[in-house]
């Protein structure tokens, strides 16, 4: 028997046990799941079910497997609901902070008012700290649940310190140094601690070159810090240096996770995230955009109609119009996964403009060249002409030339601009590569239209 049909058995029997309302066999076996599989079960309820759950777990209980659970915020707000209001709010104030803020901020004002009002004050000031930042920034998803100690203290006291809040710290492996002011200062890792005399002073063993980031900085810059330097784990800090809270690599992932979702709804034109969404929700979020390129094309179609005579006069012409822009606008969307992708990983953005565009021109001229000298081949076969096939080959190496260029100076421009050079979408760049490739396909056209007819 494999994983996942033992796991299903488990969860059949769990679902047994709720309905024979077996309180203390369901506990047992849902506890023994690992936190992940608790949150798979829990989906897999209905909201009978669910119930039941609700009266055999206690809040904390319930605030571990909330802690892992993928956030869906029409679910949240479901799951939320189905909760006496002081049941959710002890839940939410059992929650790692950071992940119980993310959750309350799928949630209208007013019921995250309720929410706080429902806990302990401590929990409930935690919390409201960190609801005030930014979304999408370093405060926003950082957590304040941490170890921090004072430079001049003994290896034995902040081993004290350590193991008196290590049970509520969301990571323990690096340790952070403040001063009186609560000035970051140091950082010593977990296995300093361990392997150091009990009588070393904290001062002389910790480490004062410690990368931090600002409350404020972007959560993309942020990841792009974890993925250069490898952490586990980010101290943020405010513009005085004092010591905020930090960022955990699981919090990255997740940023990761939704960046990518981000560009990649981006380059489609769509939002990627809408797969179980109402239909109609789903429609009038993708209307806009279609009707934005139903614009765009109708530009391209007015070209199209302002070379009518040139295409009455040549008809074979007509055959070749939907290839050369079709090819041209897959070049032009490569081009934007790359510059895009480019965009987000450099370091020094200003730099490297200048190389990716000679770059793409390069690469657009010699894949432009490959695939003309092909499609000239091709046609010249086929029709029995080669001045028609060159002029169809002339065209598309020129059409995917400046199509691969706009590929790559659109994102930059966007960049440049303040926006998320992923909304520089693939149907916006296959749209403009339209426009462009009939425009370059009819002048060729024309300029040896009377060699090609004779």
């Amino acid at each position: 028997m494999d994983e996942t049909q033992e796991l299903e058995e488990r969860f059949a029997q769990l679902r047994e046990d709720l309905a024979r309302n077996r309180l203390q066999e369901f506990r047992e076996q849902f506890l023994e799941l690992h936190i992940y599989e608790q949150g798979q079960f829990y989906r897999s309820l209905d909201e009978a079910q669910r119930n039941l759950v609700y009266a055999y777990l206690s809040p904390k209980e319930l605030a571990d497997m909330f802690d892992v659970l993928e956030e869906d915020k029409d679910e949240i707000k479901e799951f939320l609901a189905e909760m006496r209001p002081s049941y959710a709010a002890e839940m939410l104030a059992e929650m790692y902070t950071d992940n119980a803020v993310d959750l309350l901020n799928t949630l209208p004002k007013p019921q995250v008012a309720q929410y706080l009002t429902l806990m302990e004050t401590e929990a409930a000031t935690e919390i409201k700290d960190l609801l005030h930042y930014e979304d999408d920034t370093a405060g926003s998803i950082m957590t304040t649940e941490y170890v921090s100690i004072v430079a001049n203290q003994t290896v034995r006291s902040a081993m004290y310190v350590l193991k008196s809040e290590a049970a509520v710290a969301e990571t323990i492996y690096y340790i952070y140094v403040i001063d009186q002011e609560e000035r970051l200062v140091g950082v010593i890792s977990l296995r300093d601690l361990i392997i150091n005399d009990d009588d070393q002073m904290i001062q002389e063993i910790m480490s004062e070159r410690v990368m931090s980031v600002h409350v404020g900085d972007d959560q993309e810059d942020v990841a792009q810090t974890f993925r250069d330097y490898d952490f586990l784990a980010l101290p943020v800090t405010d513009y005085d240096d004092h010591l905020l809270g930090i960022v955990t690599v699981d919090d990255i992932i997740d940023v990761i996770d939704d960046e990518a979702a981000s560009d990649y709804s981006g380059l489609a034109g769509v939002n990627v995230e809408e797969i179980s969404e109402n239909p109609i929700k789903s429609a009038n979020r993708r209307l806009p955009w279609l009707i934005t390129l139903l614009f765009l094309g109708m530009a391209t179609a007015t070209l199209i109609s302002h070379y009518e005579q040139l295409v009455s006069k040549a008809s074979i012409l007509a055959v070749f119009i939907s290839l050369i822009t079709g090819t041209a606008g897959n070049a032009g969307t490569q081009s934007l996964a790359v510059a895009v992708r480019r965009l987000a990983m450099s370091d020094n953005k200003e730099a490297g403009i200048w190389k990716t565009i000679v770059g793409e021109v390069i690469t657009g001229l010699f894949t432009g060249l490959i695939t003309g000298v092909t499609i000239f081949l091709i046609v010249a076969i086929w029709k029995g002409n080669p001045i028609l096939g060159f002029v169809i080959g002339m065209a598309m190496m020129c059409a995917i030339t400046v199509a691969n260029l706009a590929g790559s100076l659109i994102p930059m421009l966007m960049d440049k601009l303040g926006f998320d050079p992923a909304v520089a979408s693939g149907p916006f760049i296959t749209t403009l590569s339209d426009l462009t490739s009939v425009l370059i396909y009819f002048n060729i056209a024309s300029i040896f239209m009377s060699y090609f007819l004779n």
